[in-house]
């Protein structure tokens, strides 16, 4: 439910507060005062597409702010889903400045406009002249008639959803089991042709490493036999580094009767020539090693060619590679002793089709026993509301055993409302109905045989009673209050029977003040409602048979209310 609504710099509105009743809320004034500037707004806040030209002229931002009680469960859901705190009430706030840049705060932490829209669907529920949200969409009109059917569908439902899950872990493990004989015979010659090809390679950890690095050595052979002959050459050819260390160590030697640390230098220096023979030594061996066979190379080739296409089939490392083998062989030995148990699965699935098909019409037949007396009751409320010869049906659609396998938690097939205001007209899918009046007085049937049900807890109603008058405008505030026992209702009015019954009236009115337009919102109580009423009847203000009138329009309007208490 709004409590209240908070709007700065919106169009005409500098600034404005105001205090919704719980039960029926009436908005009213003169045309172009700036009703529809209320209901943008509380569309702003909600999450709409923003436009800058709302913003009021002059002013840098505009600011609006929704207080909504949130007791509810599937709001306290739908918050811990956002990861916010769940608290008894929920304040919402949307700011736009004149860049073009917004922020959006729920209990005062940032939100998405997407994560926005998800909360407020479940707040309020919108329906004016030419648009219809919430309930006239087909992919809600489903739900709308779980919510009317109550327990004996919501039994199924859940029995329903138990069958399902079922049938899909029966699925998932047939699946294991690679299908009908003639599929697993397939996967058998595949997963054995797999592991006996990974089998035979043998493969080492790190010989792809080896592999690679003798290649390399062969690919370059000459050049490394170069770079070895060279550094011997350096080491002993005559004069070379040997020579020069054995010739220093020699001059060090000479010295040591002047101290013991000229012998040491000589040592080292000694030790250093013998460190480089065995380089020289070594440098030889590993030309002498070089001499590869081309066979040898060869059989390196073919083995990192076989190792590269293990890789591209089965991973891309040795460990990989492993890890697919030991699960080809687990499949595989599971698969070779499956026929008994994929029998035992595809009887079991069968049966929980069945099980599921006659679930599935059970629940179409609960639907249209709910349907039948739904449509007959909204049938009623179109007739008071002067459509007499009114037609309201739910079309459901056919579904046969075989498609079960397309059910879903909502069970087969679907739903539609159709309807038809005039005899002779045929019945027609919501959306294809053309005139506005009978539209409205449609969903306004709807809405109060739903509002009992409905978890939305506000309805706004935008002029939804133009084109009506005298008794049937009655009836319409009739509907309104009803709808208003389980639902807070704010409806846009211009008409002084609706606006009688308000639980809560707020005038609009637009003036001039130093040079620019204002529009006030005030709510009118005592002689200030009997003036108003007055005004929506047509009359002077002033007149004291017009304010005799809006008078008795009130206490009319409050014995009906009564009665319903």
């Amino acid at each position: 439910m709004l409590k209240r609504l908070f709007i700065q710099n919106v169009a005409l509105i500098e600034r404005a507060e105001i205090e919704f009743s719980e039960r029926l809320n009436v908005l009213s004034g003169e045309t172009g005062a700036g009703k529809s500037i209320i209901l943008d707004s509380i569309d702003f806040v909600l999450g709409a597409k923003a436009d800058r030209s709302m913003i009021r002229s002059g002013e840098e931002f505009c600011l609006v702010r929704a207080e909504f009680t949130a007791e509810d469960p599937r709001i306290k859901a739908a918050l811990a889903e956002l990861d916010l705190d769940a608290e008894e009430e929920l304040l919402i706030s949307r700011r736009l400045t004149a860049d073009g840049r917004g922020t959006l705060k729920v209990n005062g932490v940032s939100v998405t406009a997407s994560m926005l829209r998800r909360l407020t669907a479940m707040l309020v529920d919108v329906h004016g002249q030419s648009e219809h949200f919430f309930l006239l969409k087909e992919s809600n009109q489903l739900r709308m008639l779980d919510d009317v059917a109550g327990e004996s569908v919501r039994t199924i439902k859940e029995e329903l959803s138990a069958l399902l899950a079922r049938r899909r872990a029966i699925v998932q493990d047939r699946a294991k089991l690679g299908g009908d004989e003639g599929e697993r015979s397939r996967r058998l010659d595949v997963l054995k042709f797999q592991i006996d090809e990974i089998s035979s390679a043998q493969l080492k950890e790190g010989e792809e490493e080896e592999l690679l690095a003798f290649r390399e050595r062969w690919r370059n052979a000459e050049k490394i036999l170069e770079g070895l002959s060279a550094a011997r050459q350096y080491l002993t050819a005559d004069g070379g580094s040997i020579d020069a260390l054995r010739g220093a160590a020699r001059s060090l030697s000479a010295l040591a009767k002047f101290g013991d640390i000229y012998q040491s230098l000589a040592e080292r220096l000694e030790n250093a020539a013998a460190e480089a023979e065995d380089i020289a030594d070594g440098a030889e061996r590993c030309a002498d090693e070089l001499d590869i066979d081309e066979r040898e190379a060869e059989r390196v080739e073919a083995r990192l060619d076989e190792l590269k296409a293990l890789k591209r089939k089965y991973g891309n490392s040795v460990q990989e590679i492993s890890a697919f083998l030991a699960n080809a062989e687990k499949e595989y030995e599971l698969l070779s002793d499956s026929g008994v148990r994929f029998e035992q699965l595809s009887k079991e699935l069968e049966k929980t089709e069945d099980e599921i098909f006659s679930v599935c019409t059970r629940l179409t037949a609960a639907r249209k026993t709910a349907a039948q007396s739904f449509t007959g009751r909204v049938i009623e409320e179109l007739k008071t509301l002067n459509i007499a010869s009114a037609r309201f049906e739910v079309q459901f659609d056919d579904f046969t055993r075989d498609d079960v396998s397309k059910a879903t938690s909502e069970g087969l097939g679907g739903v539609r409302f159709l309807f038809s205001a005039n005899a002779g007209e045929p019945l027609k899918e919501l959306g294809k109905i053309i005139s506005g009046g009978e539209m409205s007085r449609f969903m306004l049937a709807v809405k109060a045989q739903l509002s009992s049900v409905n978890a939305i807890g506000t309805y706004i109603f935008d002029e939804i009673d133009a084109g009506i008058g005298g008794k049937t405008a009655r009836t319409v505030a009739e509907k309104f209050c009803k709808i208003a026992k389980n639902v807070q209702v704010i409806a846009v009015s211009h008409l002084a029977q609706i606006a009688s019954f308000a639980d809560r009236e707020f005038v609009i009115e637009k003036s001039e003040a130093g040079g620019r337009t204002h529009t006030e919102i005030r709510e009118a109580e005592g002689a200030a409602r009997i003036e108003e009423i007055a005004r929506l009847i047509g009359g002077d203000t002033e007149n004291e048979t017009a304010l005799r009138h809006a008078e008795e329009l009130i206490r009319s309007a409050e014995t009906y209310k009564n009665s319903l208490s």
